[in-house]
């Protein structure tokens, strides 16, 4: 079994800052691609930020500039910062993370459970 745990989500004024971190756990052989996607109330989810193994990153135009992907593959944690936050940021954001569970299997996406980011205007 392989879980994606969220923390760091919260209020917080626009303007302000926040940082959310997600943590794999679990029986995997390596993690490929990892991103946050976030979904509002009333529409799709979409995609935020991705970053590959090797630290490439990419962003949706709405959010480049302000905010940072970044990951930890020692401890398998990826991260996003995110400042300057606007009130059209609010939303559940979700890691995602594509975990090769042993050898000779291909790469299965996993999902955290999410956590709520409000902004306040």
């Amino acid at each position: 079994q392989v879980h994606l745990v969220e923390s760091g989500g919260g209020l917080v004024q626009a303007g302000g800052s926040v940082r959310l971190s997600c943590a794999a756990s679990g029986s995997m052989f390596s993690i490929a691609g990892m991103g946050w996607y976030r979904q509002a109330p009333g529409k799709q989810r979409e995609l935020v930020a991705t970053i590959t193994s090797g630290g490439t990153t990419t962003y949706a135009d709405s959010v480049k500039g302000r905010f940072t992907i970044s990951r930890d593959n020692a401890n398998n944690t990826v991260y996003l910062q995110m400042n300057s936050l606007k009130p059209e940021d609010t939303a559940v954001y979700y890691c995602t993370a594509g975990v090769v569970v042993s050898r000779f299997q291909s790469t299965r996406p996993y999902w955290g459970q999410g956590t709520q980011v409000t902004v306040s205007s």
